[in-house]
């Protein structure tokens, strides 16, 4: 059984710009999360008792919203420099001086709980502990683009955080540092005071959102589980002279009945995609009752379904649909609603099928009285 972390404190940095990501990088969205909740949520559930939010003034209302639904956390306004946001997240902190805090920069938000006790654990004796890596790649120097030299790597590392300290220690480390003197990381000002710093294994997981290109690696980083859903939709023939199906309109003797525009294949698909997410049905999100969606394109209630799905940070792997019906011929349309359902989905053709079936002359479709249709969705979530 694994034993209780000890006590501990911690403050996120989330007070940076972010230019060199884009901007304000602590805001966007990861795996369906802003950045910034990620090491919140971690930090909060490994136990820490009191956690502090350093962001610039006047971030109040994004923090807010990035945060809903968390509880024991508080902000602090950043400063000019990282450095003076550090010491604002110290002094909004408070005592007691032995209380181990942990310094977290927002923009690395895959922390593990594993990363933490080691933190915790390696602290009692050293002043100061910082989870790192070793640096694997050959390194080299260059002048103009030409190699000038190698750099020897065996006692170079990759450093990471949270960086853990005393209370106490932070503080009065940083009340002794040079104000004209940029602070590389809390390790290296606690060094500048003397204290011994201690080297505990990191998480390759454990990386720096510094570049728009970073995002993508970070979000193959978070692991996923896949789930299906089934849809199934039927609507009665009635008088017309043309049939919505998976968002393509096809010239027919008759049309599809229904408080939106009937298209079946849609409907049916997005109850596959609410079904594989848990997020009820189509009728839940457009009750027929409501008189806004009468006659409504049903690629609305597609577009919402999958809207919901990348706000948890869900991806869409690939959809089949089945179109169930004796009349019209659905063979010659196929490769249009193809192409309609991966324009609608962002998705390749080649994860989008259409089929179509009869039932040989029986039930309610065989005798022409209606057609069905019937999907399945896979996709991912984040785990």
């Amino acid at each position: 059984m694994t034993s209780p972390l000890p006590a501990f404190a911690a403050i996120v940095v989330a007070a940076g710009s972010g230019s060199r990501a884009g901007g304000a990088k602590q805001w966007r969205r990861l795996g369906g999360k802003p950045v910034v909740r990620w090491s919140v949520e971690a930090l909060l559930e490994a136990g820490a008792g009191d956690l502090v939010v350093v962001i610039a003034p006047g971030s109040e209302v994004e923090l807010g919203a990035a945060l809903a639904g968390l509880s024991g956390w508080r902000s602090a306004p950043g400063g000019a420099t990282r450095a003076d946001s550090v010491r604002n997240g110290l002094e909004a902190l408070g005592g007691p001086d032995a209380r181990p805090v942990l310094i977290h920069d927002a923009a690395r938000p895959l922390l593990g709980v594993d990363v933490i006790r080691r933190l915790l654990e390696a602290l009692p004796g050293v002043d100061g502990v910082l989870p790192a890596l070793p640096v694997a790649d050959s390194l080299r120097r260059a002048t103009d683009g030409l190699v000038s030299g190698s750099v020897e790597r065996d006692s170079l590392w990759r450093a990471q955080t949270p960086q853990a300290f005393r209370y106490r220690t932070i503080v009065d480390a940083y009340a002794a540092w040079p104000v004209d003197k940029v602070a590389a990381d809390e390790a290296a000002v606690v060094e500048r005071a003397g204290g011994d710093v201690l080297i505990v294994e990191g998480d390759p997981r454990l990386m720096k959102l510094t570049f728009p290109e970073d995002f993508a690696m970070a979000e193959a980083l978070i692991p996923r589980r896949t789930r299906v859903g089934q849809g199934f939709d039927a609507h009665r023939w009635g008088p017309g002279s043309s049939v919505w199906l998976c968002g393509v309109e096809i010239a027919h003797d008759q049309t599809l009945i229904g408080h939106s525009d009937a298209d079946a294949g849609l409907h049916a698909l997005t109850d596959a995609l609410l079904g594989a997410m848990g997020d009820g049905d189509i009728g839940d999100h457009f009750p027929p009752t409501d008189p806004q969606w009468k006659g409504v394109s049903s690629d609305r209630f597609l577009a919402h379904a999958v809207e919901r799905l990348r706000a948890r940070g869900g991806r869409l792997v690939n959809v089949d649909v089945t179109l169930i019906c004796e009349r019209p011929r659905v063979k010659p349309h196929r490769q249009a609603m193809r192409e309609r359902l991966a324009d609608l989905l962002s998705l390749p053709l080649d994860a989008v099928s259409v089929k179509a079936t009869t039932t040989e002359a029986m039930g309610f479709t065989g005798r022409g009285e209606g057609l069905a249709a019937q999907a399945v969705a896979t996709i991912d979530l984040p785990a």
